[in-house]
């Protein structure tokens, strides 16, 4: 490809190098290849290093000031995990949210720029909880691992810069690999996580006996990781759907098909946070059934809808969709009439079904959305001005 020395210039490409001719819809966009592309990121991972150890000397300093010569790596206010997880939370949240900011529109997919700012939030909360999570339990297995053991004040330092960098740098990665498939994935793990988290810590209560509910009722250990989960679902969810709707509309302007697929998929995220909002508790036992068996009702429309709704939907992923369909209204069926499954089963199945088909319809339309684009290798060539 031939183009102009000013332009080049401007754009600071050099002669002969390998570039990416990308048709996306009715957009040419010329960019380098993923391999440049992620070199020239390079350079934006010595921030984790720099800010990491800027907090290093003044968490050392800090020491030296308290009188702290011996650091436990585990264990009370004072102790290196205790740090490293404060501090490697902030220092990562505010790298992940400069380095989005910065950069979303150089994403991979180029629907970075659609995730509206209104939704950035509830992105970086997920990320600032997945990230907490892991240095927890990062230390907690240390902590098994090598337990009382302890540093002198300079070994402690370096200790903590060490997981400093991996928190910071593990942010600022996730940042500048943010799209569509990369929220579809944290959507997916905070959801099941979460849950599986809740029956884990109420094991021993033996929460199969009553319900999936229970998880979130007060009779439950820790019941607030069980209705957070559903509530940050929620926003994921509603975050997700803005990312890939912005781009669908304007592939099909002003198409009340897909405007309506998009409102009742918003309404089926706000009422999996009511569901977490409203609790199977006595107060809320009613409301609590409302909102979910609207959950149902609504999946079931949107399955019986999508083949006027969903442009260019196949036939093997509509007849995938009845039978999803055809399987929770038997399931609900067999519950009420004959009381078989029980309801812990019925709950377990509705969930993992409804869930398992509500992430294939994002992967197709994440598929529609991506659909017309199309990239060429091509190498610059100079035009000399005479």
């Amino acid at each position: 490809m031939h183009l102009p020395a000013v332009v080049c210039e401007q754009l600071g490409v050099a002669a002969d190098a390998e570039m990416q001719l990308v048709v996306e819809g009715d957009r040419v966009v010329i960019r380098p290849v993923a391999a440049t592309r992620m070199r020239s990121r390079g350079l934006f991972l010595l921030w984790p290093l720099i800010v990491s150890a800027a907090v290093t000397l003044g968490v050392y300093l800090y020491w030296v000031t308290q009188g702290y010569h011996i650091l436990f790596l585990t264990g009370g206010d004072y102790s290196i995990a205790s740090f490293a997880i404060a501090l490697g939370l902030i220092s990562g949240t505010l790298l992940f949210a400069g380095f989005f900011i910065k950069n979303r529109n150089q994403a991979e997919d180029h629907l970075a720029p659609k995730l509206y700012w209104r939704n950035l939030p509830a992105v970086l909360v997920a990320f600032a909880v997945i990230l907490a999570a892991a240095l927890v339990g990062l230390f907690w297995v240390f902590g098994q691992m090598f337990p009382g053991v302890s540093f002198d004040r300079l070994t402690a330092a370096l200790v903590f810069m060490v997981f400093m960098t991996l928190a910071n740098a593990f942010m600022v990665g996730a940042a500048l690999t943010l799209n569509a498939r990369s929220l579809t994935m944290l959507f997916t793990v905070v959801i099941i996580a979460g849950v599986v988290v809740s029956m884990a810590a109420n094991g021993q209560r033996q929460w199969w006996q009553y319900n999936l509910s229970f998880l979130g009722t007060t009779m439950a250990s820790n019941a607030w990781q069980f209705n957070a989960t559903l509530l940050m679902s929620a926003l994921l969810m509603i975050a997700l759907i803005d990312y890939l709707f912005v781009l669908l509309h304007a592939s099909y302007p002003k198409n009340w098909r897909l405007t309506a697929l998009r409102t009742i998929l918003t309404l089926i995220a706000v009422d999996l946070g009511l569901v977490g909002v409203f609790p199977n508790d006595a107060a809320w036992h009613l409301l609590h059934d409302e909102v979910a068996g609207m959950l149902v009702t609504m999946i079931t429309i949107l399955i019986i809808g999508l083949r006027w709704l969903l442009p260019g939907v196949t036939r093997e992923f509509l007849w995938g969709s009845y039978a999803a369909g055809a399987i929770l209204m038997a399931l609900n069926l067999g519950f009420r009439i004959f009381r078989w499954p029980s309801l812990t089963a019925f709950e377990i199945q509705g969930f993992a079904i409804g869930f398992g088909w509500l992430l294939l319809l994002f992967n197709r339309i994440r598929a529609l959305a991506a659909a017309g684009t199309v990239a060429w290798p091509v190498t610059i060539k100079v035009d000399k001005l005479d």
